[in-house]
């Protein structure tokens, strides 16, 4: 995909997120260690099948990662992780089907990928792990989801009133670099750097996130939180993921991150009929 393609691609999506409909983002992991789906799509045939699936599912958005974000998972080096993900980037922008953003936190997969043909880069670290990432957000003139994630837990935080210092934080940071406002999201970070309890106020709070003006991402898809409230397995989890995602929505979330597009794409589809009776 050539530049002028990939910005036409990147204004496209930021219209469908500028309207009333709420979009799926389909996980597409390409890693060996990923907590749900690890090791399933690592051989670039099996993730373009699995990417292709969910675009039929109703996938709006393919988010590709090639490094594992659970506790405990292995540090993979950027070049790495850049020849895991590289084939999949490349492939799937190339057939011009959903939008690609890439799953990173390092400045230079994210400039490979968006060179690549990515428009969007999710950074779980909302650009403060690498230093040069604002700057290749600006550069590359990407869509950047930025992640309230503070690195560390802390039981006695006033969530709410740290999630709105992190969004002030984020936009003079974004600012510095020269990233427009509009081309921002924001992602509560369930099941980064929180408690149990947080997880669950991060969400009870998305109005902080929703009041700036930029789509809001949600990504719960079987996380370890809606396990050990509902007592399931990692494969058990799509009830959880759905009710919050489907609160989110009603709080004002744009996007839904998820590993079960086919699933989401009904509920999606049966609140926008109910709505249209209001």
């Amino acid at each position: 995909m050539d530049k002028p393609a990939r910005h036409r691609q990147r204004d496209q999506l930021l219209r469908r997120l500028a309207g009333e409909r709420a979009l799926i983002m389909g996980i597409l992991n390409v890693t060996p260690d990923s907590f749900s789906d690890g090791g399933r799509f690592g051989v670039l045939s099996a993730a373009l099948k699995q990417a292709r699936q969910m675009t039929h599912d109703g996938a709006d958005i393919i988010d590709i990662g090639g490094e594992s974000t659970r506790p405990g998972a292995a540090h993979v080096i950027a070049g790495a992780e850049w020849e895991r993900v590289s084939g999949a980037v490349a492939a799937l922008a190339e057939e011009f089907a959903p939008p690609v953003s890439i799953d990173t936190y390092k400045a230079e997969v994210a400039r490979k990928a968006a060179e690549a043909g990515a428009v969007m880069i999710n950074d779980v670290w909302g650009l403060t792990r690498d230093p040069g990432m604002a700057d290749v957000v600006a550069e590359t003139g990407s869509l950047a989801v930025i992640t309230y994630n503070r690195g560390a837990a802390d039981p006695g935080l006033d969530l709410r009133a740290d999630m709105a210092a992190f969004v002030s934080e984020s936009f003079a940071r974004a600012g510095r670099a020269g990233i427009p406002r509009e081309h921002i999201l924001f992602d509560p970070g369930a099941g980064f750097a929180k408690t149990y309890e947080q997880n669950f106020a991060a969400l009870a709070h998305l109005d902080v996130l929703v009041d700036t003006g930029c789509p809001v991402l949600v990504g719960v898809s079987r996380k370890s939180f809606i396990g050990k409230l509902s007592d399931r397995t990692v494969d058990r989890r799509l009830g959880g993921t759905l009710a919050a995602g489907l609160f989110s929505l009603q709080r004002g979330a744009k996007v839904l991150r998820v590993h079960d597009v086919a699933e989401h794409s009904d509920a999606l589809d049966m609140q926008f009929a109910i709505k249209e009776y209001q």
